[in-house]
């Protein structure tokens, strides 16, 4: 069973959810991810993927984060990494500010514009941040003593 984190503007900033997934759902989520093949270190493009839209409509009328999640909620992004010791590298302390936009225009607030994987980037204005949710979903036996994501409670109220 995999388990989730789901990260809110709220006084820690997150919540662990165990076993969000069943073990069958994690095992079809990997059997997907392995067609990326072996030399892939990951996506941010899995939107693209019939599949992934489905888990997206799925976790976000999940009745263990109904309370959690707003009805009319959609997926606008969803990455996968995979680190080994052949696909490896530091990630130093951040905040995950960007989002995934169709079109560049110009707008006041918005910033930082980049371009990952031929997609387009912003970071947008804080009040849009606000409304923004991430859900994490560990497909390993990843826990806070061996996982891959430090989260520092209280961090995502430093936005400036």
């Amino acid at each position: 069973m995999s388990s989730g984190a789901l990260i809110r503007p709220e006084k820690v900033g997150f919540t662990v959810i165990p076993g969000l997934l069943y073990a069958g759902e994690v095992r079809e989520i990997v059997h997907q991810l392995e067609r990326l093949g072996p030399e892939s270190a990951g996506t941010r493009r899995l939107l693209n993927e019939r599949w992934c839209r489905e888990l997206g409509r799925r976790l976000a009328h999940a009745s263990r984060l109904s309370n959690l999640i707003p009805n009319d909620a959609c997926a606008v992004q969803c990455t996968y990494f995979t680190k080994s010791p052949s696909h490896n590298w530091l990630v130093t302390l951040h905040q995950d500010l960007s989002v995934p936009v169709a079109d560049r225009i110009d707008i006041e607030h918005c910033s930082g514009w980049s371009r990952k994987e031929g997609g387009l980037f912003v970071q947008p204005p804080i009040s849009l941040l606000e409304e923004i949710l991430a859900v994490r979903v560990h497909l390993d036996d990843s826990n806070d003593e061996n996982g891959a994501l430090r989260v520092v409670p209280g961090s995502h109220a430093l936005v400036d």
